[in-house]
């Protein structure tokens, strides 16, 4: 038995929280701040709910981050990064498409060419879309 509790305290990983990791109650706070801005685009342009979030499964997070890493490179890009853009899907047929992100490698480039934090998009590679919206599409954090 204590052999049992041992190897299972060695397979036992103690994680750091990551740099970033903010509370669910921060979380909210910046879903509500959101909320006026997506009824009103909405309400005046789109004349009906919009699209609030995209999921994306752990192992396509996951095999992104390693087919991307992998053609960057290929490239000879060296990625150090992911940035994530919203975007929104096309008119097709007077109907304007949802919103959506997508996600795209990035590169470290010279901060002082920047002006910014010193990352760059890897433009020439492939980025990841396709994830699930809400639903309702509108919906709002937390999704239960």
């Amino acid at each position: 038995m204590l052999l049992a509790i041992l190897i299972t305290n060695l397979n036992y990983k103690i994680m750091e929280k990551p740099k970033g990791i903010i509370t669910p109650e921060e979380a909210k706070k910046l879903n509500d701040a959101f909320t006026a801005r997506c009824e009103l685009i909405g309400r005046d342009i789109l004349k009906r709910p919009d699209n609030r979030s995209t999921w994306f499964s752990l192992e396509d997070i996951r095999a992104y981050l390693d087919y991307a890493e992998n053609q960057a490179k290929e490239n000879g890009y060296e990625m150090n990064g992911i940035r994530i853009y919203n975007g929104a899907y096309p008119t097709v047929e007077g109907k304007l498409g949802y919103s959506t992100s997508f996600i795209v490698p990035t590169k470290k480039i010279d901060e002082e060419k920047d002006g910014g934090d010193g990352n760059a998009d890897i433009p020439d590679l492939e980025a990841l879309n396709w994830g699930g919206t809400g639903w309702p599409p509108n919906a709002s954090y937390p999704q239960q």
